[in-house]
């Protein structure tokens, strides 16, 4: 029995649909090397993320100097692209690190630079000639005027608003043609604020989401108050898990990509450099899987559909929908609404053949005899969990709960350094 739906595999090579229309390409972030691992291994043709400063990720892991050296240079020994995010809107003192820090990604190899502010992008024009930009989401491009003005000015790719309806960015990809690529997002978190540019955070905290620091208090739990009955609160919109007024659901774009596809967006792009590994090895290679499924036609893709959004359901998220895609979104979602289908067992640390044992770092207990699924590139594999030993003393056991433990265990299918071991969720357990 799979946990996360039907099997999933690789439907194979590309098709007539792909001759007809270039696939876009799938854009996965990354907040630290681990994630980026596994968005490579997993599928994504590029990967994003932040330097220690100047992204609206401050909280991220991010890249240290020499860690952007190393995850570019992974990136394209691969034949992959790195884009680093640059999209703080920065104040008059913050330019000349701003600029120093465009230098270094430069100089790091970077294949782009995602940019939000305009002053921003015309002084990297003028000091950092040589590195691509593209244009952020935070910039808020709805109309194919502010798309040329940004082609004009040298970007080679805007990251359109998360507001377009679908119809809308159709209507601009066909006019915009190849003049310059157009990029949206498909899955994860979505902002209350107009393409995420919100002041909410920065009134209420003194942490500003324009400059990365967001607190996220439209996650918040609010309640309102009415003047003559102080201490009576009446909640604004309730479910299960409390009151919230402004906590906008994830954005899941999975059944629409025929469409995307059509209209000719350049790129894909998944949020989450907040996430985990895992998320982005299962989103990721969901979105892998869809496009594999797509170029083979959009009946095979339709098919494969059921099997796709129950893997998406295998990572931590909100209730989703299609976002301004078709229409107003639905109602909020809670802060603490998460939920996913599977949890996180283990990372494979080893190759090993069937048979042969493997070394594997715990995430998450289990138990011998629980239902597990191996997460490998294009597929995944079900498994009764063995008995395992402590790789440092080599202690067998039946279960195991401490994070970061190594543990040795026996596979009855070849693995590869990477794979990951997933197992149904505590709310869950038989």
């Amino acid at each position: 029995m799979h946990l996360c739906g039907r099997p999933m595999t690789n439907p194979g090579g590309l098709s007539k649909f792909n001759n007809a229309r270039k696939l876009p390409a799938r854009l996965a972030p990354a907040g630290g090397m681990e994630q980026l691992r596994a968005a490579l291994r997993f599928g994504a043709d590029a990967v994003y993320g932040g330097m220690k400063h100047y992204g609206l990720r401050a909280f991220a892991g991010n890249f240290a100097p020499e860690e952007l050296v190393e995850a570019v240079a992974l990136c394209h020994r691969q034949g992959k692209k790195f884009y680093v995010t640059m999209n703080i809107f920065p104040f008059d003192d913050q330019l000349p690190g701003f600029v120093e820090a465009a230098r270094q990604a430069e100089a790091a190899g970077v294949d782009a630079a995602i940019v939000s502010d305009l002053g921003a992008i015309c002084l990297l024009r003028q000091q950092a000639p040589g590195l691509a930009l593209h244009v952020s989401t935070q910039a808020s491009t709805v109309n194919a005027p502010s798309v040329r003005h940004y082609a004009a000015l040298g970007c080679s790719r805007v990251i359109l608003a998360r507001e377009m309806s679908l119809s809308r960015l159709e209507k601009l990809c066909a006019e915009m043609g190849k003049e310059i690529e157009l990029e949206t997002f498909v899955h994860g978190a979505s902002c209350v604020a107009w393409s995420g540019r919100c002041l909410l955070s920065a009134a209420l905290t003194g942490r500003s989401g324009n400059q990365g620091a967001c607190a996220q208090p439209c996650r918040w739990e609010y309640a309102v108050m009415e003047k003559k009955r102080p201490g009576e609160y009446l909640p604004l919109y309730e479910d299960e898990h409390g009151a919230y007024l402004f906590s906008a659901r994830d954005l899941n774009l999975m059944p629409l990509l025929p469409r995307l596809v059509a209209a000719g967006v350049a790129s894909l792009k998944i949020e989450g450099r907040m996430k985990t590994e895992y998320y982005v090895a299962t989103v990721v290679s969901a979105y892998r899987r869809a496009l594999d499924a797509l170029a083979q036609g959009e009946a095979t893709f339709h098919a494969a559909l059921p099997g796709l959004m129950a893997e998406l359901d295998c990572a931590s998220h909100r209730d989703s929908d299609t976002g301004f895609l078709l229409g107003a979104p639905e109602q909020p979602a809670g802060a603490e609404g998460f939920h996913q289908s599977a949890e996180y067992i283990a990372r494979v640390m080893n190759d090993a053949q069937a048979g042969d044992i493997a070394t594997v770092q715990l995430k998450n207990r289990f138990y011998a005899g629980d239902r597990l699924e191996v997460l490998q590139p294009g597929t995944t594999r079900a498994m009764t969990a063995p008995r395992f030993r402590r790789a440092d003393t080599g202690e067998e056991l039946e279960t195991y709960g401490v994070a970061g433990t190594l543990l040795e265990m026996r596979f009855p299918f070849p693995v590869g350094a990477g794979d990951l071991i997933r197992g149904v969720t505590r709310n869950h357990r038989q």
